[in-house]
């Protein structure tokens, strides 16, 4: 098996009258990581569904190994050795790995043998860098170990050519690595091509032989990774220099600072009826923002959920300005208890609704919106909707339109208005509870997300922030909480002052550093 060379000849594609892929050339050599790299909307995943055969291109030509070929199906994809890992899972849940594995094949026989079958696996998954049981079933691994496990199922089918969609977004730093460097060691013994979507340019830097950008459905920029530099490929990528972030004061927080979030000895169980979040215990102070990192699947899903009234608590209390706090709507108003939970267009919006009405969610039945009884004036809901989308640059403009209809990096940018933007009307947050807000966004939508949560820490705010993305925690955080099996076991101080070890904390989210007393999170 060797790698496989690909080339991609003035490639098109239109949806109606919209060109979403123009005349785009590039040549992915053998044995190398191609990064790929553009905004939201920029042609990418256009291009690698023609690739896969999911959505066959307009016009142009694919060459595989300088032979040209003709990709209508998933099938020549298949023939040639072409796989691809989604950013979102496509195993089966109640079936194991072993089976998740075999499935992917698509020639089983109506009759396994398993004792043979298992050999081959046991053969193939000692030649990888990390491990799965077989016998584990699919709904009980992480995220991150369903990402491993997607890969391990391209590799498992002998892929020559593999295409990677946001591989490392729910792994930990060391993680991440050990993916990466797995592709980069098969791409170097020529087994294996990768083309690799990614918006992380340290990624590119590290593990990227060649890079790509794509901007409007048009080609911009490719060259070899030593030839550039992150200010170029943010340039190719907006079509300008990448701006300096704008400076948000962040002074040291006040020894005095109020408590604004506090949670304590909180067990929160999950669907399973089993404790997913375990005795556990924060603090949040007003003007500061906690980072909580962990791997997915730890009890973060839960915790957020609990302290939005979106999951019943087992034993502890929350307390929000001292005060107790269970999470009900006239708590989250009077507190000023404000949120982006994680997607937001499934937990925060109602998809059918307009974006002036999912902007209206929270003060719909106050006034000047509440008229009369039950009336709703809508004409200032449309008002109050034209002001938060100019405010926050909501795409497109038109209050009318069904929010389910706009792009994630719109739908947050509309629910972060709706809580932020209402400073007139129930005064500044005293909590904000935001989690893995830029998951999938592009770096312009993530900069001004960003942005946007560091104003809120700056008027005085009590930020939590859970997010599986190490490094925007180590950017916007004062301290880092790390979260494993439902319970603190780290805590990093004063990181926005002195840093914190990058590698340190990755271990302690997988859990192999010596856990730390639960008293040390208090």
């Amino acid at each position: 098996m060797h790698a496989l060379e690909l080339e991609i000849i003035n490639a098109g594609k239109s949806f109606g009258s919209f060109r979403a892929l123009d005349e785009v050339s590039l040549k992915i050599r053998a044995g190398t990581i191609h990064a790929l790299l553009g905004e939201n909307g920029a042609g990418k995943s256009t291009l690698v569904k023609g690739l896969v055969g999911y959505s066959p291109l307009d016009q142009g030509s694919i060459l595989a190994d300088r032979r040209e070929v003709d990709i209508r199906s998933a099938r020549v994809p298949n023939q040639l050795g072409i796989g691809m890992v989604y950013q979102h899972f496509t195993l089966a849940p109640s079936l194991t790995v072993a089976e998740n594995l075999l499935l992917a094949r698509g020639d089983l026989p109506w009759r396994i043998r398993w004792s043979s079958e298992r050999a081959v696996l046991e053969e193939f998954m000692a030649k990888m860098p990390f491990k799965l049981s077989p016998e584990r079933t699919v709904s009980s691994l992480s995220a991150g170990e369903k990402q491993k496990l997607e890969i391990l199922k391209q590799l498992y089918l002998r892929r020559r050519f593999l295409i990677l969609d946001e591989p490392t977004s729910v792994l930990t730093p060391q993680e991440a690595d050990e993916v990466l460097g797995l592709m980069h060691a098969l791409t170097r013994q020529q087994e294996l091509t990768v083309l690799m979507i990614t918006h992380k340019f340290h990624e590119v830097s590290a593990y990227a032989d060649d890079v790509t950008v794509l901007r409007k459905g048009r080609l911009v920029g490719s060259a070899r990774v030593a030839e550039t530099s992150p200010d170029m490929l943010a340039h190719w990528m907006m079509g300008q220099a990448r701006a300096e972030k704008a400076q948000v004061a962040r002074p040291a927080v006040p020894v005095q600072a109020s408590v604004g979030l506090e949670v304590r000895d909180l067990t929160v169980n999950n669907d399973r009826g089993v404790a997913a979040v375990r005795a556990l215990s924060l603090q949040v102070r007003r003007g500061e923002i906690v980072g909580l990192a962990g791997i997915s699947g730890n009890g973060q899903k839960e915790l957020v959920e609990a302290l939005l009234g979106q999951r019943r608590l087992l034993l502890g209390e929350i307390r929000v300005e001292g005060a107790p706090y269970a999470a009900t709507r006239e708590e989250m108003r009077r507190l000023r208890v404000f949120a982006l939970p994680e997607e937001p267009l499934r937990n925060a919006c109602i998809a059918g609704m307009s974006v002036a009405e999912n902007m209206a969610l929270r003060n719909f039945d106050v006034a000047p919106f509440k008229r009369g009884g039950w009336r709703i004036d809508r004409s200032a809901m449309k008002r109050q909707a034209q002001a938060l989308i100019s405010a926050f640059n909501v795409k497109p403009p038109v209050p009318e339109r069904p929010i389910g209809t706009l792009s994630g990096g719109n739908v947050q940018r509309a629910v972060l208005a709706r809580e932020l933007g209402e400073d007139g009307q129930d005064g500044a947050a005293n909590v904000l509870i935001v989690a893995n807000p830029v998951f999938g966004l592009d770096f312009a939508s993530v900069a001004d997300i960003h942005a946007r949560l560091l104003q809120a820490r700056a008027r005085g705010a009590a930020v939590l922030l859970v997010s599986e993305d190490l490094d925007e925690l180590l950017e916007l955080s004062d301290r880092i909480l790390v979260m494993t099996e439902g319970r603190i076991v780290h805590v990093a101080q004063d990181v926005a002052k002195e840093g914190a070890d990058r590698a340190a904390l990755g271990r302690w989210m997988a859990g192999h550093a010596q856990q730390s007393t639960h008293a040390e999170a208090a």
